[in-house]
């Protein structure tokens, strides 16, 4: 079995920062041979940062079946990082993609993996990014997933759909690795993906990208600006916020954007307050 790394690859020397700044997140994985293979999955497709958030097994990395099923990605198991919460396994992320087992009617943006491999190959040089996939029985809340900037479904065999974890991680990390080395810049024809990338693109070389936390400190304020106004109703909030969150995801929040939007929130707060 050939476990050598071609790390002589010039077109991985010219994208050595996408592989870098890209971070593939497992969300409470049950089973440690998942988390070994997951492991292998991505440092054959030459990526190395594993995150894991609230695994089932305490120090999964050190199970005899996550290291017998990582074959040879030992390095990339070892130096996974375990974090409580998927809000600590964002830090730092300014776009994030989850895969999800079926379509949903609300969240983020949904594209096939090849256009979210476009767009992440832009989004990842100028900054981190995150994929981030679901507990293997239960997948990904509707919450995590609104945490994220797109959303991705693998479009299986609709008779027999069940990937497992490690080869859902494969499939991503492959188109990942295949949109980082298309070094002519084409995209795979999907609208969606190639006006994502010239808009990161340009925003990338314009201006910082909002971070995964001060996103959501913004939704939290604006939701709140939003009660005051009696514009949104707690016990009846239906799908205002998910809406919302999705035309924010369209657009890329930058930073100064984000800024913007606390301040409105913010002035709406003291503005109700003052006449309340």
């Amino acid at each position: 079995m050939d476990h050598t790394h071609h790390s002589s690859d010039p077109a991985v020397a010219n994208l050595r920062g996408g592989f870098t700044s890209t971070r593939f997140v497992l969300v409470e994985p049950s089973h440690p041979g998942n988390v070994g293979a997951a492991a292998r999955a991505l440092k054959t497709m030459g990526f190395s940062r594993l995150v894991l958030v609230s695994p089932r097994v305490q120090n999964v990395q050190n199970d005899p079946e996550a290291i017998a099923m990582a074959s040879g990605a030992d390095d990339v198991l070892a130096s996974v990082h375990v974090v409580p919460s998927l809000a600590d396994a964002m830090t730092g992320v300014h776009w994030s993609i989850a895969l999800t087992a079926r379509l949903r009617e609300y969240g983020p943006p949904q594209w096939t993996p090849r256009a979210a491999a476009a767009a992440a190959r832009t989004q990842a040089m100028h900054g981190e990014i995150a994929l981030v996939f679901g507990n293997e029985r239960t997948g990904l809340s509707n919450e995590d997933v609104e945490r994220c900037s797109a959303i991705t479904h693998i479009p299986a065999n609709p008779a027999y759909s069940s990937l497992n974890l490690a080869q859902a991680v494969q499939v991503l990390a492959y188109e990942l690795r295949t949109a980082y080395l298309d070094l002519d810049g084409s995209t795979d024809g999907t609208p969606a993906a190639g006006a994502v990338a010239a808009q990161a693109e340009s925003a990338g070389t314009r201006a910082q990208m909002a971070a995964s936390d001060e996103i959501e400190s913004m939704f939290a304020h604006l939701e709140s600006a939003l009660v005051a106004l009696e514009f949104l109703d707690p016990t009846n909030p239906k799908k205002l916020m998910s809406r919302l969150r999705r035309l924010f995801a369209r657009s890329g929040l930058e930073r100064e954007e984000v800024n913007i939007v606390r301040g409105i929130a913010k002035h709406i707060l003291l503005k109700t307050k003052r006449s309340g």
